[in-house]
């Protein structure tokens, strides 16, 4: 008999993840108080955008359903994983608003239930809450306690937005904090079933897990903001070139070359409120909390200064090529692109924008006076300056001269925040401006 398995929450990780199990031969439930993405995973279509999802589900075979009962959910499989949103709350830390009904109908669950489970909760919480709130909600709830009559476990996932399906097939690493040894022997052993690749394996406490994971995110926005910053200064310097810099820095293994692209702000939903939850655990605790702070502040006040460069180009229209925060998602949270056109904007400006993912139907933030362009040339065609934000292999297909202008006798402003056009400079009708290169870079 497969091992049966509840995800509970199908949005962008969610959905994914149910599809990944199932796809490797779990029996799956999910489960979600939304009635079109219950429906979609019956009819095995893609609730979420997100690159290969539709293909996965094709190859569950029968073995996903979804439903909108918790209870029923948990009464028919072995483990439950918690996919729910934990939104930042005003003080930067996670609320557990949508949490804490999952876990209250768990327990509810697991009182009438005879056969052992496992809880894992992959949502970011704030360090003590698996062991505390989460802990005391589901006790309470089922009159059982956690590591003699059900697990727990701690396991959030280090995937992006994009590439959920391969990060969690092929992960880097697997965190797990346990309740007790079966709990996390349990997780390891399905971990096992599905990944493709053999992870390292971090196997630790509740508390250390959950500042594991506010801590890896911190540590790459650093890391970010550090070839930024380079970027910055190569931009003042003769023949500076940042890719010339950073693949140098990462061939010590003391820093690695992973994220030091040095480019625009990082964002989504993620690294921003990750760093902004680690600053404030370390000032609630009486820790300097500086470090994060000055990574936010700076990153922030990127968009700030590509919008002043972008003024500094044009009084007339803005193009801008890319509003979600990468390539393959339609998630504009935090994104450079969609902070810049907001910013714009605000300055009175002229902007319109494309990306292959986002249109005025998207859900989510829109952008009053933002005018949308049907494709990558009408954006470009209609700017005197355009700024490349995201780079999506769609404008790989853009041709040289398709970027330039030659009426009036003035060149098009290309600002290239990803360095994939620098080929332009040498083109006419184009003043090519590539972020983190001095003039005359080589």
């Amino acid at each position: 008999m497969s091992l049966k398995a509840c995800v509970i929450g199908l949005g962008k990780l969610g959905s994914p993840l149910a599809a990944c199990l199932a796809a490797k031969g779990l029996t799956v439930i999910g489960v979600d108080n939304d009635p079109r993405k219950v429906d979609a995973i019956n009819r095995q279509q893609p609730p979420v955008h997100e690159p290969g999802l539709g293909e996965m589900l094709a190859q569950t075979q029968g073995r996903l359903t979804a439903v909108a009962d918790v209870e029923d959910a948990i009464r028919r499989s072995d483990i439950s994983f918690i996919v729910v949103s934990t939104p930042s709350d005003p003080a930067g830390g996670f609320s557990l608003r949508y949490v804490e009904p999952v876990c209250q109908a768990i327990g509810r669950a697991l009182a009438a239930k005879q056969s052992y489970h496992v809880v894992c909760l992959t949502s970011t919480v704030m360090p003590g809450t698996t062991g505390g709130p989460v802990r005391e909600m589901l006790e309470k709830a089922s009159g059982k306690r956690m590591g003699a009559d059900f697990g727990l476990c701690y396991s959030p996932e280090f995937i992006a937005l994009g590439s959920v399906i391969r990060d969690f097939l092929n992960p880097d690493m697997l965190l797990i904090g346990e309740s007790d040894r079966r709990a996390g022997d349990f997780l390891q052993s399905l971990y096992a079933q599905v990944c493709e690749n053999k992870p390292a394996l971090a196997r630790m406490s509740f508390v250390n897990a959950e500042i594991t994971k506010l801590a890896v995110n911190t540590y790459v926005t650093t890391k970010i903001s550090y070839a930024n910053m380079l970027a910055r200064i190569c931009e003042q310097l003769s023949g500076a070139n940042v890719d010339v810099i950073t693949s140098a820095l990462g061939l010590d293994t003391r820093i690695g070359p992973k994220y030091l692209k040095g480019a625009v702000s990082y964002g989504g939903p993620c690294f921003p409120r990750d760093n902004l939850a680690l600053a404030q655990l370390a000032q609630q605790l009486g820790v300097p909390p500086d470090l994060a702070q000055t990574v936010d502040r700076f990153n922030r006040s990127q968009i700030a200064w590509l919008a002043d460069l972008v003024q500094s180009r044009t009084s007339g229209a803005v193009g801008i090529l890319g509003l979600t925060y990468k390539a393959g998602t339609d998630v504009v949270e935090e994104a450079a692109g969609f902070l810049l056109a907001k910013e714009l904007v605000a300055r009175g400006m002229r902007v319109l924008a494309f990306d292959p993912a986002y249109s005025g139907q998207s859900r989510g933030p829109v952008i009053e006076k933002l005018c949308l362009a049907p494709n990558a040339l009408e954006c470009i065609e209609k700017s005197d300056v355009v700024v490349i934000a995201t780079w999506w292999p769609e404008f790989n297909g853009i041709d040289a001269a398709q970027w330039a202008r030659t009426r009036d006798h003035k060149p098009r402003t290309i600002i290239d925040c990803w360095r994939t056009v620098k080929f332009l400079r040498e083109q006419p009708g184009v003043d090519y401006f590539g972020l983190g290169m001095g003039e005359g870079f080589a």
